[in-house]
């Protein structure tokens, strides 16, 4: 098991989430960031869809009751040794921990960060998944005291690493496709869309972001018939300002749909964070299949290239990002 000692910041289980149940008001849940929860996952050599710890802006600090490997993703942390040794843990880095060690994860770079255990926490499904989805009371949000369980896994093997570190600053425009309510909506809204700069609020969750910038003008008005709504979903309410549905994101929504996002760009928008901005391009079908083919092909070169961790070189970043001091002065 895994002893939660802090958390001061909100964190949860999430897996690749809980399709299958949305006609029953269900949302998907799951990842914000599948991606980096997929190759978290292959660093201590799980199934993509294992259950792993999703932290926002920064991590809790745990303990190990038993021998567990760890890897982070978008994160870094410190290593507190049973002996009294500390030792830096890089993101896309594994490391084994044993009996009475801590981990103490550091600041999340990006909106969520993920740490994966080999065997996976080994939580009851609910709906066939191990996702939290805190307002329906499916799971539980992290706290103090709690124990997280780690299901069986073979630790033999060497310590895996991603080589070099991936890079995920993408400044790029978000890709959508437009609709389905595009005919809602003012020629100038539309192409105010794809013109304007929108930053991302301060009311930005699990649900979705709500953007500030240029409102968009609605033909009649901003309410239609209740329908189907997925992650991606670029919802404009009353107001004009665009609010984009995540992984939590209700099952269906009576405000029109301008656009929505490509699943190919779903782990952009999960790395997004209150002050950054967005853009928005329109893409066709087409385009938005070959961006999920090339983002799968980009995946599937990362863990087919994990290497062997190097064992005592050190990593600048990983010691950077631990707060160590970068000079001494001498005065008598």
């Amino acid at each position: 098991m895994l002893e939660i000692l802090n958390c001061p910041l909100p964190a949860s289980l999430q897996d690749l989430g809980r399709p299958g149940y949305r006609h029953f008001g269900v949302p998907l849940s799951g990842a914000l960031d599948t991606f980096a929860l997929r190759l978290a996952n292959a660093l201590v050599r799980n199934a993509a869809d294992a259950a792993a710890l999703e932290m926002r802006l920064a991590g809790p600090r745990l303990r190990a009751h038993a021998p567990v490997r760890v890897a982070l993703a978008h994160a870094a942390a410190v290593i507190e040794r049973h002996e009294g040794q500390r030792e830096p843990l890089p993101a896309w880095h594994s490391a084994t921990l044993g009996p009475g060690d801590i981990l103490k994860i550091g600041a999340v770079q990006g909106g969520a960060g993920y740490l994966a255990v080999a065997g996976g926490f080994d939580v009851p499904p609910i709906l066939g998944s191990r996702s939290t989805y805190a307002r329906a009371g499916l799971g539980n949000l992290l706290q103090e005291g709690m124990t997280l369980p780690v299901g069986a896994a073979d630790l033999a093997g060497p310590e895996l690493a991603v080589l070099p570190a991936p890079t995920f600053l993408d400044e790029s425009p978000l890709r959508v496709i437009p609709g389905p309510q595009r005919e809602a909506f003012t020629d100038e809204a539309y192409a105010t869309l794809f013109s304007a700069t929108y930053t991302v609020s301060r009311a930005a969750d699990r649900m979705g972001l709500r953007l500030d910038g240029p409102a968009l003008a609605h033909v009649k008005g901003a309410d239609i018939v209740s329908d189907a709504v997925t992650p991606g979903a670029i919802q404009v309410p009353g107001d004009g300002l665009p609010i984009v549905l995540l992984a939590d994101g209700q099952t269906v929504g009576g405000y029109a749909k301008i656009a929505t996002v490509i699943s190919a760009d779903l782990p952009r928008l999960g790395r997004l964070l209150p002050g950054d901005v967005v853009r928005f391009e329109a893409i066709s079908i087409d385009a938005a299949h070959a961006a999920r083919a090339a983002l799968e092909t980009r995946l599937t070169q990362l863990i087919a290239g994990l290497r062997p961790a190097k064992i005592g070189e050190p990593d600048l970043d990983a010691l950077y990002n631990c707060n160590l001091v970068d000079g001494v002065m001498h005065a008598e």
